[in-house]
This record gives structure tokens, sequence and C-alpha cells, in this order.
């Protein structure tokens, strides 16, 4: 069965898309811990991120790299934060998150945003790749 993710590659689901190519997407997590939180992934649904082979694995991270750098230049932070982190989607995804503070790293502490909000930051990101 199809992840939710390889539903938002499909288009099946919609998703605030900040980066896209051929391998690999980029959108806003719509749970985020802060404004910005954005998901890296790879188009090909593996699990698990050390299951990838090793020319993905370093492509996805190259990608998430670029991302990190416009979402450091479009919202305001201190410094963007990686992980890879979660159980509840078996589909790779690399965590960027903008940090003002610790507390923005907790995936217990979620920020709530209007669709308004979701459209201006990813298109503020995007503007930046």
């Amino acid at each position: 069965m199809a992840s939710i993710f390889s539903k938002i590659i499909s288009g099946e689901i919609p998703a605030y898309k900040v980066a896209e190519t051929d391998q690999f997407l980029a959108f806003l997590d719509i749970n985020p811990n802060a404004p910005g939180h954005t998901l890296c992934i790879p188009k090909v649904e593996v699990d698990k991120i050390f299951d990838l082979d090793e020319d993905l694995y370093l492509k996805l991270m190259a990608f998430s790299r670029k991302v990190a750098i416009a979402l450091e230049k479009a919202v305001p932070c201190k410094r963007v934060g990686m992980t890879v982190i979660g159980l509840e989607v078996p589909h790779v995804h690399v965590h960027l998150i903008p940090l003002r503070s610790m507390d923005d790293a907790k995936f217990t502490h979620k920020t709530l945003l209007e669709s308004e909000d979701f459209d201006r930051i990813a298109k503020d990101i995007a503007g930046f790749i």
C-alpha cells in the first residue's frame, strides 16, 4: 500500500511544495514544530533511510542541504535543525526545522498555522531555491 508521502508525490493528496526534482520532493509539514518545518523525501518509497542505496542517500542529503539553505534565508531563525525521526510514515523523510529555541526541536511541540501561512512560507522558501 502506498504511503501518504507516495500519495503526495502522485498528486492524490495536496501539499505545500517547496522544491521538486525528478528524484526528490520538499514540502511543508502540516503539523509543524515551527513555521517553515519542511520534509524532504525521495520519490522512491523506501521505509528506512539507511536502506537507500548510497548514491540516493547522498543525493537526498545534497537536496536537503539546498532546501535548508533556502529555508534559513526565508524564515527567521538561529539555524535550521535536521533530523530523521518518526515511525508514523514508512517512507524516508528528512525533517528541516527552523530553530529559534530548542523547544522548536521537540516533536511534542506543534505550531498552528492557517493555510495562508503555509502558502506564504512555501513560496518564500521556494523563492530562494
